[in-house]
């Protein structure tokens, strides 16, 4: 963006800025509650017929999500940037994806259809809520200058995390509890009777993260500007087909773009698996049982706050290039001293005593996961943050919902081979150390190919 479109920037308004924020906050839960911490577990734990199968039906339900993302997801930008309107896809895709949370309660033990209503609720939900969210990040040139890109990013990000933590609390604290103890995290009994023993309070995760969607997000649809129609939406389906069509041109002849979306693609298929795969490594390698992991969860999601709130002004002064390249350093070096922990020892070979008995995080292994555990999640959002301001210094202003339509595709696409490879490695391996060991290997060919990456910085 040229200095003369900065300084012809009219903002719409701190009020509209803030309410387009909370579209993270309210989307938040589904990511949190349903995907990682409390649903997850939940389905494979208690609703499939063993952990083993519940791991591996929740892996194709995530790919088939993935794959209607890759699809879906560049050529409905098109179409929205060939109209010019973006808070009507994010309403329609909404009602699905309401739809989609609310089914998640009926998802109950022995209903001979939980497995499958969870499953599509899940899929059909993910694909609805990330689409939703490509539109959403869309709307960001028209709220700030490029120059404040940046912080805008992050302070989305920033209140997505805090969300999270917030619905994480009030989920595991009030509303989840533990069958065998009838006690939530915090010692409680379930509120409005929810049963232990069903999972009432694991599956009212899905109507409460719908509830919280819809009171958070209604100030988007209220405050946010949208840009002006360009004309009907059937009209505009074969030019935004074209437009698409311009737009993999584009990114093609467009060095930095392309190799900006490859590297996209190769180290978020990493963050994937790390995610994916790190409560399973804790438990298999430290012991840890629900509670540690939601614990583990809520520590990652403030140090992932507070990282967030200081990355948008490093954005900001030094660009997204450098926040993305360092974040990728610290997730590589954290990364390999996590798979260096075991209950007994630290990096590889230093032996220490088991943890006491009943102690929660008390041994030097579980201090240094944790540690560790707690830098990657301040590191992760400004990760995440900083490709969204990269795309847009690199982007055309007026294809901007393709190309986050094509920063979609990138980052789902391949999203299989990340978690394809640990697998395959660890049962090659008999190792889980030598699974995650793969993760880092996505990182660093990552980091490499953003280094060939050209910033377009906006002149202040």
């Amino acid at each position: 963006m040229t200095a003369a479109s900065d300084t012809a920037f009219v903002s719409p308004g701190r009020r509209a800025i803030v309410a387009w924020g909370f579209f993270d906050w309210a989307a938040q839960p589904f990511f949190t509650l349903i995907t990682t911490f409390v649903f997850a577990p939940y389905f494979a734990s208690a609703l499939a017929d063993n952990p083993t199968q519940g791991q591996s039906l929740w892996g194709y339900a995530t790919a088939a999500a993935g794959l209607g993302i890759a699809l879906l997801a560049p050529i409905l930008g098109s179409v929205a940037d060939a109209t010019g309107r973006r808070k009507v896809w994010i309403f329609c895709f909404s009602i699905p994806f309401l739809v989609c949370c609310w089914a998640f309660w009926y998802a109950a033990p022995g209903n001979p259809n939980g497995v499958m209503i969870a499953l599509l609720a899940f899929a059909i939900g993910t694909l609805s809520i990330e689409i939703a969210a490509v539109f959403n990040n869309a709307m960001m040139p028209h709220l700030v200058p490029s120059t404040h890109i940046g912080r805008l990013s992050s302070f989305g990000w920033a209140l997505g995390y805090v969300s999270g933590l917030v619905t994480l609390v009030i989920v595991l604290g009030f509303l989840a509890a533990n069958p065998d103890t009838g006690r939530t995290l915090l010692g409680f009994t379930p509120l409005f009777g929810l049963d232990a023993a069903t999972y009432e309070g694991d599956r009212a995760s899905g109507p409460f993260s719908a509830i919280w969607y819809v009171i958070f997000a209604l100030p988007m649809f209220l405050f946010v500007p949208d840009a002006p129609s360009r004309g009907k939406i059937g009209a505009a389906v074969s030019k935004g087909l074209s437009d698409l069509r311009h737009s993999l041109r584009h990114a093609r002849e467009n060095r930095d773009i392309f190799m900006f979306l490859i590297a996209n693609m190769v180290f978020k298929d990493g963050l994937v698996a790390l995610f994916a795969f790190g409560g399973i490594y804790a438990a298999g390698q430290l012991g840890w049982g629900s509670i540690q992991i939601g614990t583990f969860g809520i520590i990652l999601t403030i140090t992932g706050t507070l990282g967030l709130l200081l990355s948008g002004k490093v954005d900001d002064r030094f660009g997204p290039k450098i926040v993305i390249a360092f974040s990728l350093i610290v997730l590589m070096i954290c990364g390999l001293g996590m798979i260096s922990v075991d209950r007994t020892t630290v990096f590889f070979f230093i032996q220490t005593p088991a943890a006491p008995e009943g102690a929660l995080f008390a041994s030097l292994p579980e201090q240094i996961f944790i540690t560790l555990g707690a830098i990657i999640g301040a590191v992760s959002g400004p990760l995440q943050a900083s490709c969204r301001s990269l795309l847009i210094q690199l982007a055309p202003k007026d294809l901007m919902t393709q190309y986050f339509g094509l920063l979609a595709l990138s980052g789902k696409v391949t999203s299989f081979l990340a978690p394809l490879a640990v697998a395959v490695v660890t049962a090659a391996a008999d190792s889980q150390r030598a699974g995650m060991s793969v993760i880092l290997v996505f990182f660093a060919v990552g980091l490499g190919l953003l280094m060939m990456v050209k910033e377009k910085r906006a002149r202040r």
